[in-house]
């Protein structure tokens, strides 16, 4: 085995899986522990809590000789004492905090949507922190802001001008001075609800007039980034390609990006932190998508989707209880074509749901 790497976030099973691939021993302290993250590591731990974070790492370090710590969402700026592979937590900072993100573009002179004054409408209102997109909403007119307000008292937050475009995404490994991008993604959406700027999916490569540009672009902001790994800008294709986020960390699109280029991004992302970085771009070789299933009523499943693998992902255990909206399991799709890729995914969703009886 390459080495011993604990793994901790939010949501932890997509690196977990390229990092057991790619020959480490993987350990994990994650939210879900779903059962297929068990496939992968040879302990993990779950919390509740962010704040739990510390001492389960620890608690995981305690009982296993660990070489490297790679964190996820959620764990961008934990310190401990063990060794981190990827961008330090006092550099980290900056790019979890929206506004700052906001600011670093601008000095980049990088096409940002500019922020919107508290008249100007319609607006994008997005937490300044947090991932997932699952808080943003558009605020048409003032009384919708209220609304926003309202629901999350205690959460500052931004407002950007509204811009029309594509969700999409590229995902770059960057060495603190260097970028590379590896796959130009699109973002799926959920589209309708109280979530609907939430992430529920991506498909990989999205292919664009635009996607040249983005990637020149998301290099030149990885690299003045100065973070270290994987790193993804995420932006809206739109009449131009407009940069929206800086995530320095694994990004979700890791699984489509990995079934269409067959690269392993766990080790690109080990070799970057060593100051290596890919000689070129690893082309396209299939059209992957994920779907996020979330769950359309409060329910109790008592499926047990492991059978399904690999077409399923994040799978939970029998038993499970989920409330209405919460995410239930990943379902892929992969083919020559964008079209044949989707309509894998179809039949892959009419397998899962055969099986929850929904």
């Amino acid at each position: 085995m390459k080495g011993r790497v604990l793994v901790a976030g939010f949501a932890t099973r997509h690196i977990a899986q390229s990092a057991c691939r790619a020959g480490y021993t993987v350990y994990a302290v994650d939210h879900f522990c779903d059962r297929d993250l068990a496939w992968y590591t040879e302990d993990r731990l779950s919390f509740d809590e962010l704040a739990d974070l510390p001492a389960k790492i620890a608690e995981l370090a305690a009982r296993h000789p660990i070489d490297a710590l790679v964190v996820a969402s959620g764990a961008e700026a934990v310190g401990t004492t063990i060794p981190l592979c990827g961008t330090p937590p006092a550099k980290v900072e900056r790019f979890l905090d929206k506004l700052e993100i906001q600011r670093f573009f601008e000095g980049l002179d990088v096409p940002v949507p500019p922020l919107a004054g508290r008249d100007r409408y319609p607006a994008m209102v997005k937490p300044r922190r947090g991932a997932g997109g699952w808080r943003n909403a558009v605020a048409w007119a003032e009384e919708d802001l209220r609304r926003w307000e309202e629901a999350w008292p205690d959460v500052p937050y931004v407002a950007q001008q509204l811009v029309d475009g594509i969700p999409s995404s590229v995902s770059c490994i960057a060495d603190g001075r260097r970028a590379l991008a590896v796959a130009v993604n699109r973002q799926i959406l959920r589209g309708e609800g109280e979530c609907a700027h939430g992430f529920a999916g991506s498909v990989t490569p999205f292919s664009h007039p635009l996607a040249g540009e983005m990637v020149a672009c998301a290099e030149r902001i990885a690299a003045a980034s100065g973070c270290t790994g994987s790193v993804g800008i995420d932006f809206m294709a739109g009449e131009k390609p407009w940069a929206i986020e800086i995530n320095p960390r694994f990004q979700a699109t890791l699984d489509t990006v990995e079934m269409a280029t067959g690269e392993n991004v766990f080790a690109l992302h080990m070799d970057a932190c060593r100051g290596v970085l890919p000689a070129t771009r690893p082309p396209a070789r299939r059209v992957a998508v994920r779907r996020i299933l979330f769950a359309e009523r409060d329910m109790r499943l008592d499926a047990d989707l492991s059978a399904l693998a690999p077409r399923v992902a994040d799978i939970p255990w029998p038993g499970t209880e989920f409330e209405e909206g919460q995410a239930v399991v990943s379902i892929f799709g992969c083919a020559e074509t964008e079209a044949a890729a989707f309509h894998d995914l179809e039949r892959n969703i009419a397998a899962v749901r055969g099986l929850i009886g929904g």
